[in-house]
């Protein structure tokens, strides 16, 4: 009885092996547009950290692990809004020192922040597009 299971269980194991190799092999070319093309990837960019991480075969384009929130096209973004986003990203990397100050809308349009230390001093200064949530540190 003994040498009839493991008789049945390693032919399972080798069918399961087998079949698997076959789809592997069985499955769909990419789209042309996601192929590598030897290009090297974007460069990072510095001030999204912890945005990253990429899927290798589309040219840049972030992974979406999960679709727990739709992102708008239109953020609507609003200084207390900015102002949390901002201290999120101080708490998210670990930063429970330094606070988000000056957070104010511009006659241009973006939102303007600072970041400071305890003590007052400006580590640097950002503006965010309300409409995009495109960050660009301008001191």
């Amino acid at each position: 009885m003994r040498k009839l299971i493991l008789t049945a269980a390693a032919a399972f194991v080798i069918g399961g092996i087998s079949t698997g190799a076959m789809l592997s092999q069985a499955q769909p070319a990419p789209p042309p547009g996601a192929q590598l093309d030897g290009a090297p990837p974007p460069p990072p960019r510095p001030w999204a950290g912890w945005m990253q991480h990429r899927h290798p075969g589309q040219d840049g384009a972030m992974m979406r692990p999960f679709a727990l929130v739709y992102r708008q096209a239109d953020r609507q973004l609003a200084p207390a809004d900015v102002q949390k986003i901002a201290e999120a990203f101080l708490l998210w990397n670990g930063n429970h020192t330094w606070k988000v100050t000056d957070v104010a809308a511009t006659g241009a349009g973006p939102i303007g922040f600072s970041v400071t230390t305890p003590e007052g001093s400006v580590v640097a200064k950002f503006t965010i597009d309300p409409h995009t949530a495109k960050l660009q540190r301008v001191g």
